[in-house]
C-alpha cells in the first residue's frame, strides 16, 4: 500500500506497538538496535551515574510508549510522571507496567542495560525499578498553556523526552515554543535531557508515513541556549541502521540545566 501525506504524530497518532516492532523489538531484522537502543542506553546511564541529576519529581516526554529510556533515571528518581498525547500510548505502555498478558517485551533491552553497567542485577530487579517508580501515567494536551490542565504538576528536577519533539515541531518557531514549554515544567535548576533523530523529515509506522522537523546540532544548541539552558553534554552519533522506514542521519544526546 502506498503511503499518503505523511500524518502529524500529535494530531492523528500512530499505532504504538507497531513502532516498537519497527524500531525496538529484538527481532532478528529489527536494525536500529545501535542507534535506538544502545546508544540512549550508554548515555543516559553515563549521565545519570555522574550523580547531579537526582530529586524528586522527573516528567518524561517522550514518543510511543518507550521504556527503556527510564532504566537509568529510575535509580536515582522514585516518582517518575509519564506524560503522553494519544490514549493508545498510554494503553501499550500501561500493558507492560502492570505486567499484562501481550506487553511488549523489553528483556532485550534490559539485558542491555545491565551489560552495560556490568553487574549481575537481575532483569527482574532492574524492570521493577521502573514499575515502582513510573506510577503516574497521563494524558496531556500540548495546546494548552497549562498542558495537564486542571492539574498543575509539581515543578520537575528533571524532563527526559526521546523522539518527541522533532514529531511535533512542525518548524523551528514551534520547536522553542516547546522548549519553552518544557522550561516551564522544570525547577530552576533542574535538567532537561533530549535524545532526538537529526535531519529527519519522516518515519514510517505501518502504512503510515509521519511527518518530522528536520533540525541539526547547531539549531537545538542554540534553541536550548536561547531558552536559558546551560548545555552540559552533547553527543552524536551517525545513522548505522540501513532501512526506508526513516531517514534521520544521526542520533543525539543533549543533557542542559536550567539557570536559576
Amino acid at each position: 500500500m502506498a503511503f499518503t501525506t505523511p500524518k502529524i504524530y500529535h494530531v492523528h497518532g500512530m499505532d504504538s506497538r507497531q513502532h516498537l516492532e519497527h524500531y525496538l523489538s529484538d527481532k532478528p531484522d529489527m536494525v536500529f538496535q545501535e542507534d535506538f537502543l544502545i546508544f540512549p542506553i550508554e548515555n543516559l546511564m553515563k549521565t545519570f551515574s555522574e550523580g547531579h541529576i537526582k530529586g524528586d519529581v522527573l516528567i518524561d516526554l517522550s514518543i510511543g510508549s518507550l521504556i527503556h529510556h527510564l532504566y537509568a533515571p529510575s535509580e536515582f528518581f522514585k516518582n517518575i510522571i509519564i506524560l503522553k498525547v494519544k490514549d493508545r500510548c498510554i494503553l501499550e505502555l500501561k500493558r507492560w507496567l502492570n505486567t499484562r498478558t501481550g506487553a511488549f517485551e523489553w528483556g532485550h533491552a534490559t539485558k542491555i542495560h545491565i551489560d552495560i553497567e556490568g553487574k549481575s542485577a537481575e532483569l527482574q530487579d532492574k524492570e521493577g525499578k521502573v514499575r515502582e517508580a513510573a506510577q503516574h501515567v497521563a494524558k496531556c494536551d500540548l495546546n494548552k498553556q497549562n498542558i495537564m490542565d486542571p492539574v498543575v504538576l509539581p515543578p520537575a528536577d528533571c524532563i527526559i523526552s526521546v523522539c518527541f519533539l522533532e514529531v511535533i515541531s512542525k518548524d523551528q518557531d514551534d520547536y522553542v515554543r516547546y522548549i519553552r514549554k518544557f522550561s516551564g515544567l522544570l525547577k530552576p535548576g533542574g535538567h532537561l535531557i533530549l535524545l532526538g533523530c537529526m535531519n529527519m523529515t519522516y518515519f514510517k509506522v505501518g502504512n503510515d508515513r509521519i511527518h518530522a522537523f528536520t533540525y541539526d546540532e547547531e539549531f537545538v544548541r542554540e534553541a536550548l541556549v536561547g531558552e536559558g539552558f546551560v548545555i552540559d553534554d552533547c553527543n552524536v552519533k551517525k545513522r548505522t541502521a540501513v532501512s526506508d522506514l526513516t531517514d534521520f542521519k544521526a542520533v543525539i544526546f543533549i543533557a542542559a540545566h536550567k539557570e536559576k
